[in-house]
């Protein structure tokens, strides 16, 4: 399977968005590590089509 940055993005802004709604302490922090692990893989992909 092949993800774009662009797709890696997306990913981790529905993961922001839905970390925002979520009240329970625990599962928010989950989703932000989660879309923390999608903005890495973004900009590594990133780096990888510049170079």
């Amino acid at each position: 399977m092949s993800v774009s940055p662009d797709e890696a993005l997306a990913n981790a802004e529905r993961l922001l968005k839905n970390a925002e709604l979520e009240t329970n302490l625990p599962l928010m922090e989950r989703l932000e590590g989660l879309a923390d692990s999608w903005l890495q893989m973004a900009a590594l992909l990133m780096q990888r089509e510049v170079s």
